[in-house]
């Protein structure tokens, strides 16, 4: 399940990014993706199980060309959790963006996390 969210830009902080506000993280269904436009970035969010644990890639996939990660699978290649693309199912270290099968192709990787019940994003 993908779903497309509009943000809001949260009151300035002293860290170096700003943090944006997406959505409250129970509106992303556990193990699947979001896709919210932050700036004028298209950014694929993913929560793991029914926890408050979260991550963010660029929404583009590099291999089809077009942006549909946050459509990709949540799982895991040895311990390392991973999203597979949904067209050509490469992998992706949801941590850090590296692709598990091609090591010269790397997503962009955004700070994420949960405040207060609400999924942050920092680009």
């Amino acid at each position: 399940m993908a779903q497309s969210l509009s943000t809001q830009a949260q009151s300035p902080e002293t860290e170096a990014k700003q943090w944006h506000s997406i959505c409250p993280v129970t509106m992303i269904a556990p193990n699947t993706g979001v896709n919210a436009l932050v700036d004028t970035e298209q950014v694929a969010i993913f929560r793991v199980g029914e926890t408050d644990e979260v991550y963010a890639v660029s929404n583009f996939d590099p291999f089809s060309q077009a942006f549909v990660m946050s459509r990709g699978i949540v799982g895991d290649r040895q311990g390392v959790l991973k999203v597979a693309a949904p067209i050509y199912k490469q992998n992706f270290n949801l941590k850090t963006g590296e692709c598990l099968d091609d090591a010269t192709v790397k997503l962009t990787a955004y700070p994420a996390r949960v405040v207060d019940g609400q999924v942050q994003i920092s680009a």
